[in-house]
Parts: C-alpha cells; structure tokens; sequence
C-alpha cells in the first residue's frame, strides 16, 4: 500500500469580506423587513466575517461553484505541479450549480483539463471528506499517484430573500425565551459562507518543504438511528416522516420554501455531541491505538463557537481530552463554509509557518445532515 501525502492546500475566497452589518446589503430583506433573528444568531455563532459569491445590493451572483473550485484548484500550479498532472478529481459540495451533471464534471469543465477520473462527493459539510477519502483510497491502493480533492460552497445564493416568504420570519419573543428552539430556515441565513478548497495529494512527499501524510480518515453516520436534522428539498414532519419536493405542486414548493436550507436546531443542540464526538470517537478509540497527548493540533469544524465548550466536554467524555492551546480554528474569519471549511481551516496551517516535521493534526469534521463525523489523522513529514 503506498502513502498518501498532501502536498500543498489552496483556498479561493470570493469577493471582499461581509462584516456582521453588511449581510442585508447582500443578502437582501425577506418580505422587506430586517431580520429579528440575526443578531440573537450573530452573538451566538461568533463569526465576524464572511464571503459571499452575490454582488452587493444586487444579489446577483458573481461566481458559480464550479468557478469557485477552479480558482483554488488553479492556485496549486506550481513549478512541480500542473493540472495536467491531475490523475483524479473529486469535488464535494452541498451547493452544486445543477441538479445534473455532476459537480466535479463542471469543474473540469472550467479548468479546461481532459482524459482524468472524477467523482462527485455529494451530502453537506463531510462532502468535502468523501471527497478526500476517495482519492486517498486510490493512491493508497496504487491505482493513481497525484490527484486533487476539493470542497466548495457558494450557498448565499441559496440564502438571498428572493427564495423566502413571509413564513420564515419568526417571532422575537420566542427566541429571546430560548435561543435553542427550532427557528430554521431564517436562522442559517446568518450561519454560512461561500468559499472553496482545494487540496493536492500524491503518493510522494515534497522534497523540499512540509507534507502533511494521512494517518487516516475515519468517517461514521449513525443515519439508521437518527432522523434528518439539516435539510432542502424534503418536508419533514413532526413524525420524523419526509416527503420530497417532487411530490408537490410548483406553487407549494415556493410558498413553502422546500429549497431554502433548513434545520431542527432543538434536535441538532441535543444530539450532536453524543452522535459527532462522544459515540464516534469511543469507536474510533477502541479500532486505533490513539492519545490525545500525541496530537498538536485539534481542528475542528464546528458552525458557531456556541458549540466550542460543547466539545470540549464531549471529548472529555470520550476520555480524548484536548485543552484549547491546541486547537485552531478560523470560523470567526471565514465563517462556515461547510465542506470547505476543512480544507480553509488547514490551508491556514499548512501555510503559517508554525509546523514542524513530527507534528500530529487531528481533523474533526460534524455533519448534522443525519448526524455523521469525520476523524482525520495527518502527520507533518
């Protein structure tokens, strides 16, 4: 079996930064009306900053996700590296342009490169994993020896008051009581991020500069014991049944807003560190002989800092415990880009000088979706 080095991490952030009182201004008002959720979400989530692929009172889209996949992918040309070296090309996203074809395909498209392999890792924040895990698979087997993984999303689009109504605007007083109940779809439009990722991974360390070797990637759901909790395109109902979009009349898609992204906020708060951290990890644990003192590094992604002391306490309870010295994180910068913030999170790692070879990392990647986890294990060589 060869190994599997990753050899340099790019990112393509679109457009200028949005600071907290500026997203309106991109986003636009539903119903004409400023937003009662945002700030309660804002003081919550933590984030300062974000990008949008929308043009500033417009809402018009300036790039696509394929665009925003090609930029990144394009900035690991190097000296030793060009795109025509790509063997394979996976790219993950939650967001992709089209139903049909598949995202990866796109992105080839604009990267204007022919006769490679591709896949098109579909779900929401582990899409940019899957992604990443398939390639690994290949080098690691020794079926191909330099490819590129990327992770991408250009959700504002998504999130613009174009796609909402009246509906999902909710009531002041009941947040204000409890900032956990299930207020969903105007409460991820203060969550999310455009940007993308792009990683390029070889089964040959660089010669002349840091490489960062995958240990592992253990990936589990625990979709067969847990109702969807993130959601679009589905109806779901109080009985944890769901409906998809297709079965309803054009007219009841857009006054429901079947597309727009959703979440059970209540659901998520009270499983996603038993169902992401405490119960994955104690499994992880008993496959791999792991310490929590061997790593230097915690990275983890996580949607709001609301949910960082939440962790912490779940890994505890895995008896992984990880002080906050060791952790590194950008959400507050870059907001979340679901399954791209991996690879932003590490791009600002890889390149900032602080590693030194024997260093360990340990990725942690949630995704609500249904409630699946992500555990990466990377050694700086």
């Amino acid at each position: 079996m060869s190994s599997v080095y990753i050899n340099d991490i790019q990112k393509f952030m679109p457009n200028e930064p949005v600071f907290n009182d500026e997203i309106e201004e991109y986003l636009g008002c539903i119903a004409g009306k400023k937003s009662k959720v945002k700030n309660i979400v804002l003081r919550s989530n933590g984030i300062q900053r974000r990008f949008y692929v929308l043009e500033k009172g417009t809402q018009k889209p300036l790039f696509t996700n394929a665009q925003l996949c090609s930029n990144a992918i394009k900035k690991l040309e190097k000296e030793d590296f060009s795109l025509k070296d790509i063997e394979c090309l996976a790219c993950g996203t939650t967001s992709p342009d089209q139903l049909m074809p598949g995202h990866t395909l796109m992105v080839q498209g604009e990267l204007g490169i022919s006769s490679i392999e591709t896949v098109s890792a579909s779900g929401i924040c582990l899409s940019g994993v899957n992604a990443l895990k398939y390639v690994y698979y290949g080098i690691k087997s020794g079926e191909i020896s330099k490819a590129v993984s990327c992770g991408s999303e250009a959700s504002s689009p998504i999130l613009s008051a174009k796609n909402f109504t009246e509906e999902s605007i909710i009531k002041l007083d009941e947040l204000e009581k409890n900032s956990s109940i299930a207020f969903e779809k105007d409460f991820l439009r203060w969550m999310l991020s455009d940007g993308a990722g792009a990683m390029r991974v070889e089964n040959q360390p660089n010669k002349d500069k840091i490489s960062l070797k995958i240990e592992f990637i253990d990936m589990l759901s625990y979709a067969g014991e847990m109702p969807v909790c993130m959601y679009s395109g589905l109806k779901v109902f109080e009985d944890n049944s769901v409906q998809s979009w297709r079965a309803y009349e054009q007219k009841d898609v857009m006054q429901d807003s079947l597309l727009s992204v959703q979440q059970n906020v209540k659901l998520l708060n009270e499983n996603i560190v038993e169902y992401t951290v405490v119960k994955p990890l104690k499994e992880i644990l008993e496959k791999r002989d792991l310490k929590s003192s061997d790593y230097n590094y915690f990275l983890p992604h996580f949607s709001s800092m609301y949910f960082k002391d939440k962790l912490y306490e779940g890994l505890k309870k895995a008896n992984f415990e990880i002080p906050y010295e060791k952790w590194f994180t950008n959400l507050t910068q870059f907001g979340n880009t679901g399954s791209a913030s991996i690879y932003i999170i590490l791009e600002e790692l890889f390149h900032s000088n602080k590693l030194v070879k024997g260093d360990k990392i340990l990725c942690y990647i949630p995704e609500s979706g249904r409630f699946s986890t992500a555990f990466i294990s990377l050694e700086v060589v």
